[in-house]
């Protein structure tokens, strides 16, 4: 059973970094992709990063160029988000999610994911 979990989230004040970290378990494909998304109160998912594993090729939207940058470790079946210059626009659930067997051409859309954890609450005051 694949299973995504989520951990890392927290309060930081405004210039801040937090480095959120997704476990992944049951994956057996080689070949997967992981995103990161977040979302805000009443509002719908928007993605911020999205990496293949294993070559590791990554690509970012803009919320996110620049301040947000994804990892990965194999050996720890983890995806890491670290993020910098936290500001209180950035205040939202985050959340993990996975395609397995493909890489990430062409996954833009959360309804590309059919694997997601539960979240993580950032909360970045002034």
């Amino acid at each position: 059973q694949v299973q995504l979990v989520e951990s890392g989230g927290g309060s930081v004040q405004a210039g801040g970094s937090l480095t959120l970290s997704c476990v992944y378990f049951g994956i057996t494909t080689s070949t997967n992709c992981v995103s990161w998304f977040r979302q805000f109160p009443g509002k719908g998912r928007e993605r911020l990063a999205r990496i293949t594993t294993p070559n590791g090729r990554t690509t970012y939207r803009a919320a996110a160029e620049g301040r947000f940058t994804i990892s990965h470790d194999n050996a720890k079946n983890t995806i890491y988000l670290r993020m910098n210059s936290l500001q209180p626009e950035d205040t939202a659930v985050y959340y993990c999610a996975a395609e397995l067997g493909e890489d990430c051409f062409g996954k833009t859309d959360e309804s590309d994911y059919p694997f997601w954890g539960r979240g993580t609450q950032v909360t970045v005051s002034a």
